[in-house]
């Protein structure tokens, strides 16, 4: 896990391996300094050496000096190993879930996408700046502080030693305790994040249905408990503090008793043993190593916080896509012939029933094809399969010839533009968003397309034309506009195989019929798939196919269908006899 999460450090190595070799200077000289502080007292001042105390003196400040510029070394590459290896991660997660299939997708909730690329990224990269620090630092601190205080009293030095497992004990005891409620509080941050997402997208259900009240309650709970998890964790860590802050008044108290009497038994001379200059440099010793010791359980304390976040970055990253292009893929569409055969299909291995059941079918290239069914019946699931959104669970799907499981994703992709039952519009203008179907396509082009799919005169009539700003979601146009540019943009790709998916359900009968015409007059050569509620915009198809519970029932034309099919019977006079009430 670890091993797969440092591959996001990347170009920032240099910066991550600095850090810390800084760090190891500066607490090299951190260390040095109280031992030429004992020198200087004790051979400078004690014997009036002014030798000594210049020449230590000096030694001092190029200590002093050194210890800073160490110092801040490693804090600005730490700060650039840290941001870095955030921007890295994210870089690696969101290009992860832009490879995901459907069906990976539908494992991890958006809300949950959301919190592991912005909160867990977050504390990881917290962890990692302490981890090439104070990981470094501490452990360095400790044995240099430790090997310094055995050299001037080995005695002494024996006091650390008998602290350090009762601070060790207390952090065994302590850290696994919050694991659970860290875990539990991550996946609670998940279904805020999901709250808050749900009402911000749907804020006008929320108002016209006067939910203000209900849904701020929702969200006061969670944020509730989520608070009651996080506290307890925190208070639970935060015995660690006042446990350190103990041991370190024991030790300074102990090595002040036991280090007076030394000093009082050798009459303070240097020769002799232990002098009150050695006290002083063992009592500096004792915050270098007891603070080491609290720095490390500091460490560990985010460690123990970033476990949760890590397993779930990992879990992202190492999810694999379901749908990859195969090796020696084809890379060339011959034409818009559609060819299922056989073809059954399950949303997941383990789903108790099938969402399609033994299709066989064959479109013709450049045909006009419209699919009816009821609620429920798998239209979008059936056209869902030709780009390969999904793989079929049994049988196969040709386009031109080929299995789309032998194709190159990408090149399948570009040949089928796909005008889905939800249209989305992304923020930026109209262009912007028309420029999704083909990156490089000229006004003209876009005003083409725009004008076969009824948009032109909507767009024309803006201030600001194909420059208008579209904000996100599309939520400043209507249905039926945000519909009519989705398939401009379909269009601009200039697809083998178009699929609109109940694509034209806001727009008025006039206009959908413009549409179609559009279609069958500049576009002759392209495959068109139309999935309708409305026999309307499928009774000129050149043919439709019907399907129920998955299955296709019948395919024929309108004529066909109307003498012989009971389910396009009771559809086709049900409509005819709303119109003309």
């Amino acid at each position: 896990m670890i091993k797969t999460l440092l591959k996001s450090v990347r170009e920032y190595k240099w910066a991550a391996i600095l850090s810390p070799l800084c760090m190891v200077g500066e607490v090299a000289m951190e260390v040095l300094i109280p031992l030429v502080m004992a020198d200087l007292f004790k051979y400078g001042v004690g014997q009036s050496n002014m030798d000594i105390v210049v020449t230590r003196s000096i030694q001092l400040v190029l200590c002093a000096l050194m210890s800073l510029s160490f110092g801040i070394l490693s804090a600005v590459f730490a700060s650039r190993a840290g941001t870095g290896f955030a921007k890295n991660l994210r870089h690696d997660m969101f290009y992860r879930v832009q490879r995901f299939s459907f069906s990976n997708i539908d494992k991890f909730s958006s809300a949950s996408i959301v919190t592991r690329l912005t909160s867990d990224v977050a504390n990881l990269q917290m962890t990692f700046q302490m981890m090439i620090r104070m990981a470094i630092r501490c452990p360095m601190m400790l044995t240099l502080a430790m090997i310094s205080a055995f050299r001037i009293s080995p005695k002494l030095a024996t006091i650390y030693l008998s602290v350090m497992p009762f601070m060790i004990l207390a952090l065994v005891l302590l850290t696994p305790k919050v694991f659970k409620i860290f875990d539990r509080g991550f996946k609670k941050l998940d279904t805020m994040n999901r709250i808050v997402q749900e009402n911000i997208h749907g804020i006008r259900v929320v108002k016209s249905f006067v939910r203000e009240i209900e849904e701020t309650e929702k969200f006061t709970g969670i944020s509730s408990e989520l608070r009651t998890d996080f506290s307890k964790a925190e208070k639970i860590l935060a015995l660690n503090s006042p446990i350190m802050m103990f041991c370190v008044y024991a030790c300074m108290l102990a090595i002040s008793w036991v280090g007076t009497q030394m000093i009082i038994q050798t009459g303070n001379v240097p020769a002799l043993g232990l002098t009150t200059d050695d006290l002083y440099a063992m009592f500096t010793y004792t915050t270098m190593i007891l603070g080491s010791l609290q720095m490390l359980s500091m460490v560990f304390v985010m460690i123990t916080m970033s476990r949760t976040p890590m397993r779930r970055c990992y879990e992202l990253l190492s999810e694999k896509p379901n749908l990859v292009s195969p090796e020696n893929a084809v890379t060339e569409v011959a034409d818009g012939s559609i060819d299922f055969e056989n073809v059954s299909f399950r949303y997941s291995k383990d789903a108790p029933h099938r969402a399609l059941k033994e299709v066989s079918l064959h479109i013709p290239a450049g045909a006009t094809v419209g699919i009816l069914g009821g609620t429920g019946s798998s239209k979008s699931t059936l056209v869902q399969l030709i780009p390969r959104l999904y793989d079929v669970s049994e049988g196969s799907v040709k386009v031109g010839g080929v299995d789309v499981r032998n194709y190159d994703l990408e090149v399948l992709r570009d040949n089928v533009a796909m005008v889905l039952q939800k249209n989305v519009l992304f923020s930026g203008s109209i262009k912007d968003n028309l420029r999704w179907g083909n990156a490089n396509a000229t006004d003209e082009e876009m005003i083409h397309a725009c004008r076969l799919a009824c948009a032109h005169d909507f767009i024309e009539s803006f201030p600001d034309k194909y420059d208008t700003h579209i904000e996100q979601g599309g939520t400043n146009v209507s249905g039926g506009q945000k519909q009519r540019l989705c398939i401009a943009r379909a269009l601009l790709k200039k697809p083998k195989i178009l699929i609109l998916d109940d694509s034209t359900s806001a727009v008025d009968t006039a206009t959908d019929a413009s549409i179609r015409k559009a279609f069958r007059e500049e576009i002759p050569g392209t495959t068109k798939l139309i999935i309708a509620q409305r026999v309307s915009s499928v009774q000129e198809a050149d043919m439709i196919v019907i399907l129920d519970n998955g299955m296709v029932c019948d395919v024929g034309t309108h004529a066909e269908l109307l003498a012989r099919c009971p389910i396009y019977q009771e559809v086709y006079y049900s409509q005819e006899k709303g119109r003309e009430e």
